[in-house]
Order: structure tokens, then C-alpha cells, then sequence
């Protein structure tokens, strides 16, 4: 995973992300959006709700499918004692003509039960990414965070989750030559110790041609610093030790992330609480035209705000609600405006979730696994 870098491409904030959700409700509030559910041990009740691929919305002009899978099946193989991998796989749209766009995306989950969620990135220098495929003995190569080599996240998907289709004047530009990876993050927490199967997904790509408004994806972290319950004791109630053992289930850039979500949004003086909040500067002019907001199993609430102003605010976050919410006008935003993430976590719900029930109680810091957590608003630009 490349360590977060506020500002490293304008407005965008490179960060880790291990998305897992579905549908969500859209709804107009406060200038922004609200996504409601209860927080509720039946709504958290583990990272594997997959159902069957939504229908695709109808075809529009300029548009067409592309369908595409992994070339072979892949068998998941947490390390590092942990219950989460993270496999990225080259996949070969066959672009060639000029002025290609990708428009929507949807992920063909192959097996629901290790298929946490996915994250496509397109790769234009695709030589690094070819040479990480060939350097692995399996299918893929370890990637977890992005993609392990230069490219842009353009989609994601989640259980339950549909397409998104924006304004048909927008896309992700797709030049000749450039190529998908799709990142998946497997899980076998809630396999229960059974070994895990194969998996062979894909991705139905909603390719538009013509001349459309380019877009991205801005990512805007806040940490997780979320102490032990008063009623849980163990060696891992220790921030110290929590911390250390996120870097043995994912390693030193684990930890990275961690230090500096910790300099940047509290002056490194991590203070333990629910609630953890940062504000980013915007360092270039853009425009935001949908939003979602990530947390995993612990989520309580989340929020995104522009100069004060609610874009998003999910007061009762849904594990399985977490899809983007287009805008219903899109929002400039010029440099020195400031995003503001909150997010509110809850340890009081391990002790009521099948999942998490059973494992030692922690201090839960940012970390790709299922068990730890993250507050992360994901912002689609122009």
C-alpha cells in the first residue's frame, strides 16, 4: 500500500480502503445527502451479504458492455496469522480507439462467501503491472491498500451495491493500451477456520465513447482511535500492542498509515474515543458530484463537510448501506476550502456480532481487516 499523501494529485487523498457495504437510500439532507439503517447486530451481522448481480441500467448513447473475468481460479491465503488478503488482477479491456471512457462498473462476484469487496484501478504504465503478475507463482499479486503500482481508483463495488451512473457527460477516460486492475479484498473471518475455496470474479464495464468531462476519485481519511469497551480486558486493549499487531497482519506501511493519519489530523497526540474527526485543505479546484462514506463492522455514524457545510451525513450508519449518493447539483470547491470527515465507532457492538464476537478484545486503530476499522469519505470529481 503507497502511504497516504494529503495533496499528492490535487484534491485527491491517497488512502487505503477495504470498502464492504450494499444499497443505500438517497435522500436530500442539509445540502448533502443522509443514508439511514440501524446500527443493529442484524445489520452488522458479517461482510459477506452477497446477492445476485442487480440487472443493468438500460444502455445509453455512445455506450456499450464490456464483460470480462479472471483469467483463472484464485484460492484466497491470508498471512501474517491474520484472516484477510488483499489480490490484485490485470485484466485487458482491449482498448484502442481515442476518446473511451469508462461510465459505470459492475462486479460479478464469483465467491460470496470470501468476496469482501473490490476496487478497480487503470493502469496506464501497465509494464510495472504485467512484471508483479509474472513475478507471482499464483494468479494476481499481493496489493494491499491500492493497486501496488501507478494507477487511478475509477470504481468500486460492494455486496448489494448497483451501478451508479452520473451525468452521461462524465467518465473515466480509458486511453489506448491502458488496462484494469481489480483489487479484491478476500476475507475468511466468517468462514469459522474452514479453508476457503476459489474464486473467479469479474466486471461488466460500461464503456461510452465521444468526448466527456474527465473524472476521479478524492479520498479523505480520519484515524480510528477506538479504546476497549470497560467491560473488555486483554493484551490487546493495549493501543500499543493493537498497533503492532495491525503491522504483523499487514506490515510496515500498515503502521505508516497509522503515524501519519496520527500527525496530520491530531498533531500525533492520538487522544481514545468514539468520535475522531480531521479536516483536509482542498489543494486545486474541482467539483464533487457524489459521495459515500466508509466505516467497517463498529460504524456508527459518519459525516463529510465542505467549509462546514454537510455533503453527506449518514447519522445511522448500515454496514450494508454504503453505495456513492450523487449530488443533486454538483459543488465547486476551490483551493483552500477544507473537507471535514467525522466518524463516530462503537466497540459495544463486537460483543453483539457473530463475526467479531469470539475474537480478543482490541484497541481498534485504521487497519485492512475486518476486525480493525476506518473513516474514509470517498468523493467522486471533476
Amino acid at each position: 500500500m503507497r502511504r497516504i499523501a494529503i495533496g499528492a494529485a490535487g484534491l485527491l487523498v491517497t488512502a487505503l480502503l477495504a470498502a464492504c457495504g450494499g444499497t443505500a437510500s438517497t435522500s436530500a439532507h442539509g445540502g448533502g445527502h443522509s443514508a439511514g439503517g440501524s446500527p443493529s447486530a442484524s445489520t452488522h451481522g458479517g461482510p459477506h451479504s452477497a446477492s445476485p448481480t442487480p440487472p443493468a441500467a438500460a444502455l445509453r448513447t455512445g455506450e456499450s458492455f464490456v464483460t470480462l473475468t479472471m483469467a483463472e481460479p484464485y484460492t484466497p491465503k491470508p498471512t501474517g496469522g491474520g484472516t484477510d488478503e488483499y489480490r490484485c488482477f490485470l485484466i485487458d479491456p482491449k482498448i484502442v480507439a481515442p476518446d473511451t471512457y469508462l461510465a459505470g462498473t459492475q462486479f460479478l462476484p464469483g465467491n460470496g462467501d470470501v468476496v469482501h469487496h473490490a476496487i478497480f484501478f487503470r493502469a496506464d504504465k501497465v509494464g510495472q503491472a504485467r512484471k508483479l503478475d509474472t513475478e507471482s507463482p499464483d494468479p494476481g499479486w499481493t496489493c494491499f491498500g491500492d493497486a501496488g503500482v501507478e494507477g487511478d481508483w475509477i470504481g468500486h463495488w460492494a455486496p448489494g451495491t448497483n451501478e451508479v451512473l452520473l451525468d452521461p457527460k462524465l467518465g473515466y477516460p480509458m486511453a489506448p493500451g491502458s488496462m484494469l486492475i481489480m483489487q479484491v479484498h478476500y476475507s475468511t473471518l466468517a468462514l469459522g477456520g474452514k479453508p476457503a475455496t476459489s474464486d473467479q470474479s469479474g466486471v461488466r464495464m460500461r464503456m461510452a465513447s465521444g468526448k466527456r468531462t474527465p473524472l476521479g476519485t478524492a479520498l479523505f481519511p480520519a484515524p480510528v482511535e477506538l479504546p476497549c469497551t470497560d467491560a473488555e480486558k486483554g493484551p490487546l486493549c493495549s493501543r500499543e500492542a493493537a498497533v503492532a499487531d495491525v503491522g504483523k497482519r499487514f506490515g510496515e506501511r500498515s503502521l505508516s498509515q497509522i503515524q501519519q493519519l496520527s500527525e496530520w489530523c491530531n498533531g500525533n497526540k492520538p487522544v481514545a474515543g468514539a468520535t475522531q474527526s480531521c479536516t483536509i485543505p482542498v489543494e486545486q479546484p474541482a467539483t464533487i458530484h457524489a459521495l459515500a462514506g466508509h466505516m467497517h463492522l463498529l460504524g456508527r455514524s459518519i459525516k463529510v463537510e465542505l467549509n462546514g457545510k454537510t455533503l453527506l451525513d449518514v447519522p445511522q450508519y448500515n454496514f450494508d448501506n454504503q453505495a456513492l449518493q450523487p449530488l443533486d447539483e454538483p459543488v465547486a470547491v476551490k483551493k483552500g476550502d477544507k473537507v471535514t470527515v467525522t466518524c463516530t465507532h462503537d466497540a459495544g457492538l463486537r460483543a453483539q456480532l457473530p463475526v467479531l464476537k469470539d475474537l480478543p478484545p482490541r484497541y481498534v486503530v485504521w487497519g485492512e481487516g475486518t476486525q480493525d476499522e476506518m473513516c474514509l469519505g470517498i468523493v467522486v470529481v471533476s
